[in-house]
């Protein structure tokens, strides 16, 4: 089939009976893990799900699902490598400290999965927004030093930073 139209679940299920082996397989080779591709498989159709459930009074049209799908899952991958590299810098992080300060496995859940909000928040910012907030919140520089570091006024720094504190504020109430 080269074009799909999506107006319900059951037609859903038809594109993963029909394209669900052949993308579980192109995310094997992509990542090299078997259970990796099947989680992220099923995330692929549950976006599917969720774009179709957007648009309620008209159908999703997939002119190619391969192209579609594979798209999606890209997407998917990518969230995926930088959950693992966040991850893997905060255990690092962690294994510098002494046993006894080493949170629980639900504590060390919960810093990484607000790690990686926050690392996507930041990423989704101008970068010059991004680089003002860390300098402010990681470094403790204050307005004036970050217009000189880049090269900006003090009110554009105030401007990147109510960006940022606005991003933030958005996570927190999870409305992204």
């Amino acid at each position: 089939m080269s074009s799909e139209q999506l107006t319900s679940f059951r037609d859903v299920e038809a594109l993963y009976t029909e394209y669900g082996d052949w993308l579980d397989r192109w995310l094997r080779r992509k990542l090299g893990h078997a259970a990796d591709a099947a989680d992220l498989t099923q995330d692929t159709f549950l976006r599917v799900l969720g774009r179709l459930h957007a648009q309620p009074a008209a159908a999703l049209i997939v002119r190619e699902p391969y192209r579609y799908l594979a798209t999606i899952a890209n997407g998917l991958v990518a969230d995926h490598w930088r959950r693992q590299r966040v991850e893997q810098a905060y255990l690092e992080e962690l294994a510098r400290r002494p046993e006894a300060l080493a949170p629980s496995p639900e504590e060390r859940l919960v810093a990484v999965q607000t790690l990686c909000e926050l690392d996507a928040m930041l990423d989704r910012l101008p970068a010059k927004a991004r680089r003002a907030f860390l300098l402010a919140r990681l470094d403790g520089l204050g307005c004036g030093e970050i217009a000189g570091v880049l090269g900006v006024s003090d009110r554009m720094v105030r401007k990147y930073l109510a960006q940022a504190m606005y991003q933030c504020l958005l996570l927190d109430v999870g409305a992204e």
